[in-house]
């Protein structure tokens, strides 16, 4: 019995982590249409970052965490104050695991149409797409 009950709480771990994400993640040429669309795109990297890589043209810097990891503490007023919780909005980072996480948070604070670009401007960057140097 133990060892059932074991079993179906494995399970029902294993199902939670295969969950769909509350967001919805997009590739470049899905974020290509989502900019046509004029859906505001937040780099939320660093300036070191914009400076070194340069930023998807139209799209709004505002760093989300610094180099050790600890919130921006103006990022969250900005964000709320520009952004409306039911208005779409696009989060690019280098790699897409900030914006992976950011997506999340926005998501649980009641944010409704949150997208995320998966693999972030690196991949942007190595399918030959343009930046906006700085």
């Amino acid at each position: 019995m133990i060892f059932r009950l074991f079993v179906f709480v494995l399970f029902v771990l294993t199902l939670g982590g295969c969950a769909e994400p509350p967001y919805t993640n997009v590739d470049n040429a899905q974020l290509k249409a989502l900019l046509a669309q004029g859906v505001p795109l937040y780099d939320i990297r660093r300036p070191d970052e914009w400076r070194q890589s340069g930023v998807v043209e139209g799209g709004r810097k505002l760093t989300y965490v610094d180099a050790s990891g600890r919130p921006n503490p103006e990022f969250l007023s900005r964000f709320t104050a520009e952004v409306d919780k039911n208005a779409p909005v696009v989060l690019i980072c280098r790699t897409g695991s900030r914006s992976d996480s950011l997506a999340r948070e926005l998501a649980e604070m009641g944010y409704t149409q949150v997208y995320n670009v998966r693999n972030g401007i690196t991949r942007w960057i190595s399918e030959g797409n343009p930046v906006a140097r700085l």
